[in-house]
């Protein structure tokens, strides 16, 4: 009989493994290292080899439990863990966070690529007039080669991030509206998917990334993280893109108010975590609140998280269905991308910054609400901070230069009426 916990699983076939449970269930397969023989022999044991995850060094595939136990016991493995569902996170947000600011000293997010992981983006006058921008679309979830949304999620963020306000006048309109959109389609029409899908889209964004520019990946998805960081394979995707240059933006869940409840991929160090906050339909950021069912932090290994916050009730955005409407959705789905497009204002400013540093210009500019930090990391992301740093940098600097401009003019007249004196004295 099973009596023990192995560590080269996770809680979910541990679980399965002690009860002698006997069944197939869906696992991604973390290696060690390349083994072609081992992988062509898992290939043959499975029943279905679902897809390679070489961005994790893995693969995804239906196993049967006592197969994931002979495998717990191979040198060359690494790690099994259950392939989970990801899920969409669903429960006057511009100016609360002055986006007019930099739009007013032209930055737009023009020739930035942003890539939006999710149910897909339908072709909304917003994004697609007076010309299109969503460059490119891919399916992983019924492999069709036009971009649509039959879920409505995916469309809702690609419009709080570039949507240019065509159908209404300008009064709907995203951070950045010149930005461009990579729409990938990892999540049903019910808004659920699979962690195994998730990663193959990261791979994918690495592979196209020069091409389309893409300087941001968004997602506003999530899955409880019940793995440390340094197995999930869904962390370590991330920061592998993270890695490649990439910046990573991600929900930090709706599962508030309780604390330690920030689900993956947003427990990673390197990601953007971004929690919900309850503005009350006000520009006076004295009554905003953290958002109830914003996800709290620590993580269980302590790490703060999250990051910091943004609007995220009754977020108005582009609608899937009235392709020149709008709907309203709440969530640190609609919060996340917010701060995605305020990254494709600050690429246009600075250019190509490590995720890092960018990362910290983001927390830098925040606001502290009057919540515990655990609920809102940074405080509430704050543009007319984050361009005013930019300004005071400069302001800053001009004097200096003042300075040794008027110290070298000085010096000039001096050395000029020494030497009419000294041939004064000539004379």
């Amino acid at each position: 009989m099973r009596k023990m916990i192995i560590d080269k699983l996770c809680p979910i076939l541990n679980a399965k493994i002690l009860a002698q449970s006997i069944e197939e269930v869906p696992v991604i397969i973390q290696f060690k290292k390349n083994s072609e023989s081992l992988l062509n022999n898992i290939t043959k044991l499975s029943s279905s080899v679902k897809t390679d995850l070489p961005l994790i060094n893995g693969l995804a595939g239906n196993v049967s439990t006592e197969i994931i136990y002979r495998l717990s016991t191979t040198p060359e493995i690494d790690y099994i863990s259950f392939d989970s569902s990801v899920y969409s996170l669903l429960d006057v947000a511009l100016p609360s966070m002055n986006a007019d600011f930099p739009h007013k000293k032209g930055y737009e997010g023009k020739g930035i690529g942003v890539a939006v992981i999710d149910t897909g983006v339908a072709s909304h006058d917003d994004l697609i007039k007076p010309q299109n921008r969503v460059v490119a679309f891919k399916d992983f979830v019924n492999g069709k080669t036009e971009a649509y949304d039959d879920n409505g999620h995916g469309t809702h963020v690609a419009g709080i991030i570039a949507g240019n306000g065509y159908s209404s006048n300008g009064k709907y309109k995203g951070l950045a509206p010149s930005a461009t959109i990579v729409a990938i389609k990892c999540l049903d029409k019910n808004g659920g998917g699979s962690v195994s899908d998730i990663i193959s889209a990261l791979s994918y964004v690495i592979e196209i990334k020069d091409k389309y520019n893409i300087k941001i990946i968004n997602l506003s998805l999530g899955t409880p993280s019940n793995i440390s960081p340094d197995k999930d394979p869904l962390v370590r995707a991330v920061e592998n893109c993270v890695d490649a240059g990439l910046v990573v933006v991600t929900a930090a869940g709706n599962s508030g108010p309780g604390i330690k409840t920030i689900l993956s991929p947003g427990v990673s160090k390197k990601v953007i975590t971004v929690g919900a906050v309850d503005d009350k339909r006000t520009i006076d950021i004295n009554d905003d609140t953290i958002a109830s069912f914003s996800s709290r932090g620590p993580t269980a290994e302590g790490i703060q998280k999250p990051d910091l916050v943004a609007p995220g009730v009754n977020i108005n955005s582009l609608s899937n269905t009235e392709l020149n409407g709008y709907s309203s959705l709440s969530g640190t789905s609609m919060a996340t991308p917010l701060v995605s497009g305020s990254l494709a204002l600050l690429f246009n400013r600075y250019g190509d910054l490590s995720p890092q540093e960018y990362k910290e210009k983001l927390t830098d500019a925040c606001l502290m609400l009057k919540d515990p930090k655990e609920s809102q990391g940074a405080g509430m992301l704050d543009l007319k901070e984050l361009f005013d740093i930019e300004e005071e940098e400069r302001e800053v600097k001009q004097p200096v230069s003042d300075v040794n401009s008027r110290g070298d003019l000085f010096e000039t007249v001096i050395v000029f009426l020494i030497i009419i004196f000294l041939l004064d004295s000539r004379i």
